[in-house]
């Protein structure tokens, strides 16, 4: 059987689609035929992936609001309009950085408040506001680009993991919570991407940096934004219906699960 994807009719919002794994994954939904609602906190990085949308002759549109601010996400849905497909990509400290890695024992609450307000949080007030919408459809997906970190621990990274594992979790409640709507829940988590924020270490394979973190995967490269971009659009069709509640690791072997 030769497998397709068709979501004409369905609605899909990315959040921090601008740029990176966000970014392809709005295209992959584009070319499955949804229309693709590309937020970000840049409007000029979300309207260049609505341009490229629209190059491919689908529909798109931008959205520009703070995934942490729970009121600029209401009413940002409340002007998108009923969505189907919710994809929490926004993620790590958005627009604040990565300040508060290191030592645990040497970090302070302060340090956290950033991870936990976009990687936890923002998937809670976007989960949140698409729901209602969701279950008077009793169709919908949720989405949640989760990490490693989360599953196996990152040290150096306490607060990092955390916020992850926090939103793998918050995923598996909607899951119990909202299967009898029609509305399915799952976590892709990821390993080490080639993004613009990490581009610097492949500008040279060779370099120590580089062979250190590939390392530890059996596929010896980074992960594309397109090779997420798949598994996010099979979790949002009709096919996996009967897939909810569960975390799929899309690493290139650096951790294995059951």
């Amino acid at each position: 059987m030769v497998m397709s994807v068709d979501l004409a009719g369905r609605r899909v919002l990315v959040t921090g689609g601008g740029q990176g794994v966000g970014r392809g994954i709005a295209l992959g939904f584009a070319a499955a035929g949804a229309e693709v609602v590309v937020n970000d906190l840049n409007r000029q990085r979300a309207e260049a992936v609505v341009q490229e949308i629209g190059a491919q002759g689908a529909a798109g549109r931008a959205s520009v609001f703070d995934v942490t601010d729970f009121g600029a996400v209401e009413a940002g849905v409340d002007a998108i309009g009923p969505v189907d497909i919710l994809v929490n990509n926004a993620g790590n400290a958005g627009a604040e950085g990565f300040g508060g890695r290191g030592v645990f024992a040497q970090t302070e609450p302060a340090d956290w408040e950033p991870f936990l307000r976009v990687n936890l949080y923002g998937a809670m007030h976007c989960a949140r506001a698409v729901l209602p919408g969701m279950i008077a459809a009793r169709w919908g997906r949720l989405i949640t680009i989760v990490s490693d970190a989360g599953r196996t621990g990152d040290a150096g990274g306490a607060a990092y993991s955390a916020s992850k594992a926090g939103a793998a979790g918050l995923t598996r409640a909607l899951a119990r919570e909202n299967g009898r709507h029609g509305i399915t829940a799952n976590n892709i988590s990821l390993g080490t991407m080639r993004t613009p924020a990490t581009e610097p270490i492949w500008a040279d394979p060779a370099s120590d940096i580089a062979k250190t973190l590939m390392s530890a995967y059996v596929v010896r490269r980074p992960g594309r934004a397109d090779d997420v971009a798949g598994l996010a659009v099979y979790l949002g069709s009709e096919h996996a219906e009967w897939i909810t509640g569960q975390t799929y690791p899309l690493n290139g072997g650096y951790s294995f699960a059951l």
